[in-house]
């Protein structure tokens, strides 16, 4: 990295490189200097440089080069910028035509037919699988090699064992894609305690293997894959849509789905540039040399909010043994934030990792070998689930929004919700249900989703705090603290992503009763709007428990003698009522 070095002159040259500001010929004067010199590299670009680096892929934290991580600082930082982004620099990817495609200029050019296309196949080819299973000609379109990253996913038993229900993998895959299982699993909380459970995130599975396994089921059921390219325009017409690629294909689909994920080309013209409300900030890296690792954090709070860059943040960790070797094990440190001008880089939060890391695992850093280096920046709007903004286009996975916005947790929302979305994706291509109002009613209004926004907030550290630096700490543990003396029906959920009506009432109820004094402190860090707005959520996941449990079994039967569209709408309803309140969980 290069520095510039600015001063004052007086008189003539200082030194034979500098570059004056400016120069005046007849007489000598004050000026203005620029020395550039050159300044060592980050420890953070010690250490990748230092390690041997596979082919990036697709997917959030498939890319572990330092260059990456520059281009993906430079993306932040763009993010962050008190500029907003003009419209009219958002490129138009998606293009809608009217009349039908056989009297389009496009007529006869498509080189391929598909009932769907996705578009991204890191998570995309999941539900290219499960659409493919049910008879349907379905093709992806990746921009690199379909594969997965070397570092593992972290999930339950419970969790993956949807993706046999859903048809996507066969029994006998699950055991060969984990890489390692662990227990028990710690919710720790500096200086204040740990509440250990069982069976939650402990298994670390392979992306290599698993995708590999779906991709080999996707093919044998008669996918297609495209890799290597990427979408370069998409042209909606009245009966089908055509999506070109980079390296000049063109394909026909009646839908196309949108796996994009986060920064997906299509979400940001829907969006039109707009800021995320909350980002989760990740850092971490998978190193040899751990003694004891047979436990994972599925998180750990710091006890105080720390300064980095010119931003204050709270930081908390997760750690798990990975399936790479006994002694190696995964660390993440990550943080929740507004996106702001002097917003931490994710070379910072690396540095400030590599300084904090050893002191969290009792080791020394020396005594490690860096396997990998692991970052990403997790984006969320309140505005999620992202309703179809066109016809025959629909988003899914991280692109829809569907994560939880404090786990920020997309493939374990995606096989929550796989099946849900299969069954109703296959209805509309059927039914031929592929306008944007039908298309939206795959992405509903969820309340449960909209109501962790507090939860978020209340973990985000406050730039000017009128709460004590170890407010949050404290918050979290008497939460976790008071869902622990609940039991499972409430603790799992919770830790699984599941927001539900009772177990979030008796939770709050208990911690009023039992630690009535932090309720002010609460308002204060969270502020009154924001609590106003979670009220009208927590009201809505009331309602919609209410409809789950007692309306949904009442007229479900009299949904089957419906119109096939009303049908549809219908399905979709009561699929709303149940995930959106989450009674799709059940221990």
């Amino acid at each position: 990295m290069a520095t510039i070095e600015c001063g004052l002159f007086r008189g003539r040259a200082y030194q034979p490189n500098f570059i004056p500001a400016f120069r005046n010929s007849k007489k000598r004067a004050h000026g203005i200097f620029c020395l550039q010199t050159q300044t060592a590299p980050s420890r953070t670009q010690r250490i990748m440089e230092g390690i041997a680096v596979r082919g990036e892929v697709g997917g959030a934290g498939g890319a572990y080069s330092y260059d990456a991580l520059k281009r993906l600082d430079r993306l932040w930082s763009n993010i962050c910028s008190v500029q907003p982004v003009k419209k009219e620099e958002i490129p138009a990817v998606v293009t809608v035509a009217s009349g039908l495609l056989g009297g389009s200029e496009m007529a006869g050019k498509a080189v391929d037919k598909f009932d769907v296309l996705v578009c991204g196949g890191t998570l995309g080819i999941f539900i290219a699988t499960a659409l493919s299973r049910r008879g349907l000609r379905v093709g992806v379109v990746e921009r690199n090699a379909l594969k997965g990253r070397e570092q593992e996913w972290n999930i339950s038993r419970k969790e993956l064992s949807e993706l046999v229900r859903v048809g996507v993998l066969e029994e006998t895959d699950i055991d060969e894609t984990i890489a390692a299982e662990f227990n028990p699993n710690r919710c720790g909380f500096e200086g204040r305690g740990d509440i250990w459970v069982e069976g939650i995130l402990n298994l670390g599975v392979s992306p290599v293997k698993l995708i590999e396994a779906v991709k080999r089921r996707f093919l044998s059921l008669g996918g297609i894959i495209f890799e290597d390219c990427s979408v370069s325009r998409l042209r909606v017409y009245d009966d089908a849509a055509v999506l070109q690629t980079t390296d000049g294909g063109i394909y026909e689909s009646f839908l196309i789905i949108d796996a994009m994920g986060n920064f997906s080309p299509i979400v940001k013209q829907i969006r039109q540039g707009s800021k995320p409300d909350g980002v989760c900030l990740v850092v971490g890296s998978c190193a040899r040399g751990f003694e004891e690792n047979s436990t994972s954090d599925v998180i750990y709070s710091s006890r105080s909010v720390e300064l980095i860059g010119s931003s204050k943040v709270h930081l908390f960790w997760e750690a798990f043994p990975s399936g790479s070797g006994p002694n190696d094990r995964t660390t993440y440190m990550f943080t929740y934030v507004c996106p702001t001008p002097g917003s931490p880089t994710l070379e910072e939060l690396l540095e400030e990792y590599w300084n904090l890391m050893p002191q969290y695992q009792g080791v020394s850093l020396a005594s490690l070998e860096v396997l990998r280096v692991i970052y990403g920046i997790f984006p969320t709007y309140r505005a999620s689930p992202l309703p179809a903004r066109f016809d025959r286009i629909l988003q899914f996975g991280d692109a829809s929004g569907i994560q939880s916005p404090v786990s920020f947790g997309g493939f374990g929302s995606l096989t929550r919700h796989l099946g849900r979305l299969s069954d109703g994706i296959y209805e509309a291509v059927t039914g031929k249900f592929l306008d944007s109002n039908n298309l939206s009613l795959l992405n509903p209004y969820m309340p449960n989703l909209s109501s962790s926004w507090l939860f978020q907030k209340a973990m985000s550290a406050k730039q000017q705090p009128d709460v004590s630096a170890d407010f949050i700490n404290e918050l979290l543990y008497v939460n976790f603290w008071s869902m622990q003396r609940l039991g499972d029906p409430v603790l799992r959920p919770f830790l699984q992503d599941v927001v539900q009506f009772w177990p979030l009432t008796r939770t709050l109820g208990l911690v009023m009763v039992t630690k009535p004094l932090i309720i002010p402190s609460i308002f204060r860090q969270v502020g009154y709007p924001v609590l106003l707005n979670w009220l009208g959520h927590f009201f809505l996941l009331g309602c919609y428990t209410f409809l789950s449990t007692f309306v949904d079994p009442a007229i479900r039967p009299l949904v089957d003698t419906l119109p096939e569209d009303m049908k549809y709408e219908w399905n979709r309803r009561l699929e709303a009522w149940k995930y959106g309140s989450g009674l799709d969980y059940e221990l």
